[in-house]
């Protein structure tokens, strides 16, 4: 089973699409080969500092690299780079914010064995999310070739919303790509990284995003320091989680708004669209009690 693949010009909303249907999506080239060199060189210190995993889930030939948003300038450019934000934007689009969820290389070196198939959203404690309600959107930036041989992500399509049993049952392939492509997939999608076979590493740069209500799965207010937040763009730390999560939900102290904190203001904390949507529903609500001569 061949895996569908789209070119960095597709229409968001297109890409979004079969991602809802299949559970993934392939943009190919997404990334110059300056970019990724950037990247790479400014990760390898940490790369290489990194401890290989704790058991086979892991990995015991795999090394994972977090904290990219201090650690690597151009990693932030791929967190805000406007084909994921644009993909990432359109699944999630019933939610009020979206946020950054983890930042982390992948390195799967030779000798690894495949990795148990899995869905990320088991993060969340195991909580049985509707199969039609997605809560995070994931993105793996190849930085060398993705192949069969190295590891190339599994990814078994359709399997959103399929019990285990059925799933295991389903065509099974691997998201093959060339350098500085991107593999778009979402948290309900049964898949895995592959045994790498081959002489050299499979390296990846897993960026994911996650509805602004839930809890980032790296903490990205101790990954980036203040100290290096306090540099970033307002975009940037809002895709960080220095905004309101959804209605009532982040403010500081005396409902100020978490960007406005961290620079020293004291602005208050809006969420305009959803405090609207709040005041339409408590409108119709009251003329719900009305009607029933409340």
């Amino acid at each position: 089973m061949a895996l569908s693949h789209f070119p960095p010009s597709a229409d968001p909303a297109e890409v979004s699409d079969h991602l809802r249907r299949f559970g993934y999506a392939i943009v190919d080239g997404v990334a110059d080969s300056a970019t990724m060199d950037r990247l790479e060189a400014e990760a390898m210190p940490f790369i290489e500092a990194s401890d290989a995993g704790r058991d086979e889930y892991d990995g015991r030939y795999t090394r994972r690299t977090g904290a990219l948003v201090a650690r690597c300038p151009t990693a932030r450019e791929l967190v805000m780079h406007p084909v994921a934000v644009g993909v990432v934007s359109e699944f999630l689009s019933h939610v009020s914010a979206v946020q950054l969820h983890l930042t982390q290389i992948i390195t799967v070196e030779p000798g690894e064995t495949r990795q148990k198939l899995h869905r990320d959203e088991m993060a969340f404690d195991f909580f049985p999310f509707g199969a039609d309600y997605h809560v995070q959107c994931n993105t793996m930036w190849a930085l060398t070739d993705f192949t069969a041989e190295n590891g190339a992500t599994h990814i078994l399509a359709g399997t959103s919303g399929v019990d285990d049993e059925r799933s295991l049952r389903m065509l099974d392939a691997q998201a093959e790509m060339r350098r500085g492509s991107v593999l778009f997939y979402e948290g309900k999608v049964l898949h895995g990284a592959g045994a790498n076979t081959s002489g050299g590493v499979r390296r990846g740069v897993n960026i994911t995003y996650a509805a602004g209500w839930v809890r980032q799965e790296e903490n990205q207010y101790l990954a980036c320091p203040p100290e290096i937040a306090r540099t970033l763009n307002d975009d940037l730390l809002r895709m960080m989680g220095y905004t309101q999560g959804a209605f009532a939900l982040g403010y500081v102290g005396d409902q100020t708004d978490p960007l406005a904190a961290l620079r020293g203001g004291t602005a208050k904390a809006k969420t305009i669209g959803v405090v609207a949507e709040f005041n339409e529903n408590a409108r119709e609500f009251v003329t719900d009690i009305d009607d029933l001569g409340g």
